[in-house]
């Protein structure tokens, strides 16, 4: 296997944002709200590549970039009152403010991309189940490497769903391969990517063949460093859209989309219409298929800790 600067698979988030449709010859318009900027080749891109995917099914649609917590309130009352059916935050971070304008708009359907709860009847959140995506990038990671090592670069230390898949992805590497050596970094901020670059390049530089991370801004420096060394990465991709509110249904709920749930998700994917890249072997494939039937199944429940989700070895 050639080793390459980008991904062994780029994680598919598949969140369905719920949909509402209007009555007579009126255009639906959906908004999104982001924390970052949408040229940041992550989290933030991610969202607005989601976004666009809702003009397929009949949306126009507008979004607000670099939007602070200050603003959070406001900017999604706006939305509302410009009669924009679906207001998306993508980030769990505009949460609070969808609870508190949902009531307001009743006929609103507000949607936080990655939050954790909802709230009466058109505040809803979506997220993966990020235990068992982190447990498919662990096996993933541990069969693609030479070295025997491995390690990733995150940010918010001890955040619930940090730990969740952090501590899935250590768990599953050594399911796969006990001998691995997995090692994991904390920078301070999800946006400096020159911090995730110089963790990046210690782990290289400590022997780790196949990187991972959990990133905003900050995953452009993982990548490039990737880039830089010629090791593995992989990356995140935002796809929606999956209608799982029919037109005129508002929801008010907390879904996560996992292999054991009614909403069946995350996957591993390297683009839309390709699973993974040719650098993995079809045996690793197969043992990943194996590793979602057990979660499919109940016959694998991950439950990770934060010692799980250490930094470092």
């Amino acid at each position: 296997m050639t080793k390459a600067a980008f991904g062994l698979s780029s994680s598919l988030l598949v969140l369905a944002l719920a949909t509402t449709a209007l009555t007579g010859a009126q255009a639906q318009q959906a908004a999104m709200l982001l924390p970052g900027s949408i040229n940041d080749q992550s989290w933030n891109a991610q969202g607005y590549a989601g976004l666009t995917k809702l003009k397929d099914i009949g949306y126009e649609i507008a979004y607000s970039e670099n939007v602070p917590a200050a603003d959070h309130v406001e900017a999604m009352r706006d939305y509302a009152r410009r009669g924009f059916t679906l207001v998306i935050g993508h980030s769990g971070r505009f949460l609070s403010a969808a609870q508190r304008v949902g009531p307001e708009f009743p006929k609103v359907q507000f949607v936080a991309g990655s939050g954790a709860g909802g709230q009466g009847q058109n505040v809803m959140s979506v997220d993966y189940n990020n235990a068992q995506f982190g447990c498919l990038l662990g096996t993933l990671m541990a069969r693609a490497s030479k070295s025997g090592k491995i390690g990733g670069v995150y940010a918010l230390e001890g955040l619930p769903n940090i730990v969740a898949q952090v501590g899935g992805m250590r768990l599953c590497a050594k399911l796969a391969r006990p001998e691995i050596e997995v090692n994991v970094v904390y920078i301070k901020d999800i946006e400096d990517a020159a911090a995730a670059k110089e963790a990046a390049y210690a782990l290289i530089g400590g022997g780790a063949d196949v990187l991972t991370g959990k990133l905003n801004a900050a995953q452009a420096g993982l990548i490039q460093a990737a880039k830089d060394k010629g090791v593995f990465v992989t990356g995140r991709m935002y796809a929606s859209v999956a209608a799982d509110v029919k037109q005129n249904k508002l929801a008010g709920e907390y879904k996560v989309y996992g292999f054991d749930t009614s909403a069946n998700g995350a996957v591993l994917q390297l683009t839309a219409d390709k699973a993974f890249n040719s650098a993995v072997s079809q045996d690793t494939i197969a043992e990943l298929d194996k590793v979602a039937k057990r979660f499919t199944s109940g016959e694998l429940k991950l439950v990770p800790t934060r010692e799980d989700a250490r930094a470092g070895k």
